[in-house]
């Protein structure tokens, strides 16, 4: 492996969404969107899916123009992360809403599940069949996790959370093993809720990561954050409660934000296995990292964990910043990243 092959740059997966095609005040007043939220869109419906993809197009050109390695299609076709996913599976009411709490113990609508979770069809095939198309280089998509679908929904058929949670991860498999199929290069399950709700993701939440994998050809990826910098503006912890226990999934790489909270990074030595993408843009501070800091960021990194298996990301999704803002964070990444392979 050469040095322009090691500390490979990504995103975690959201960009900024331009203002002609989402309404910004909306989008940043309501956190967050557990059911569809078709009000967000400024485009009529007729000339919805036009738009997503001349969206897409852009956060496409500015992935590259920015330097990054590995790209996502910017989810531009999401009023949230988990919620493109969660309400096309047959199970959730389509005409009843539910009701839970968020990780901040804020009561939000939510699906309603209402009969058993099954995968009607691809969901997200298309969306990375588009970026396949559009773009020469590697490129990841994402997926909610099966255990944070289950946090996120209201239960109202099965006779507990670990049942509901192993039927989502049937879904979540076959929607993969269909992605790979469509040319993905990495799939990544994003599924926060195992930190946020960390005693009963012990009980159940490997279990199901596992099974949403299971026979999976191809790299998967799973990320796990304290919550959108947006939404969680006091410090954060500088450990995770629920992170170690990925050493024991089947998931090839363990995305962790460290800029936010100053994770203590001596955690890498638990995860011996995995590659890990190592957030290094925190996403609270509105003020562009520079390449020398985020250099600083990486070399704390390899002090724990080899440079052949460290990936280099923003923290989170970067949906909310403004997109200045966010390309500028990414283009200072990559020459962070440059400045470390030539120490290596």
């Amino acid at each position: 492996m050469g040095k322009r092959d090691l500390l490979p740059t990504t995103v975690v997966g959201s960009y900024p969404q331009p203002d002609w095609l989402i309404d910004r005040e909306k989008l940043l007043g309501n956190l967050p969107f557990r059911v569809r939220a078709a009000g967000l869109w400024r485009v009529p419906e007729p000339w919805l899916e036009q738009a997503q993809d001349d969206a897409t197009i852009m956060a496409i050109h500015e992935m590259e123009r920015a330097g990054i390695d590995i790209i996502s299609d910017g989810e531009m076709r999401r009023e949230s992360y988990s919620n493109r996913l969660a309400n096309a599976l047959g199970g959730v009411d389509r005409t009843k809403t539910g009701h839970n709490l968020d990780r901040t113990g804020k009561p939000h609508d939510v699906p309603l599940v209402s009969g058993p979770i099954r995968r009607l069809g691809p969901v997200e095939v298309r969306d990375l069949t588009f970026l396949r198309q559009h773009t020469s280089r590697r490129v990841k998509i994402t997926l909610p996790g099966p255990f944070t679908m289950t946090q996120q929904a209201e239960n109202a058929h099965y006779p507990d959370e670990e049942a509901l949670a192993m039927d989502f991860a049937v879904a979540v498999n076959a929607e993969i093993k269909d992605l790979f199929a469509a040319g993905a290069d990495v799939v990544q399950i994003d599924d926060p809720y195992m930190e946020a709700r960390y005693e009963k993701a012990r009980q159940f939440g490997i279990k199901a990561l596992n099974r949403a994998l299971e026979g999976v050809q191809g790299i998967t990826a799973v990320h796990l954050c304290m919550g959108y910098a947006h939404v969680v503006k006091r410090q954060k912890p500088n450990s995770y409660a629920f992170l170690a226990e990925l050493e024991d999934s089947a998931a090839h790489q363990i995305s962790i934000e460290a800029a936010q909270p100053k994770l203590d990074l001596s955690v890498l030595k638990q995860l011996r296995t995995k590659t890990v993408i190592l957030g290094v843009l925190d996403l609270n501070d509105p003020t562009i990292e520079t390449p020398a800091t985020v250099a600083e960021r990486i070399r704390a990194a390899l002090k724990f964990v080899e440079p052949d298996r460290l990936v280099i990301a923003p923290d989170c999704g970067m949906k909310y910043l403004p997109r200045a803002v966010a390309w500028g964070k990414l283009k200072a990444m990559v020459e962070g990243v440059a400045m470390v392979r030539d120490e290596l």
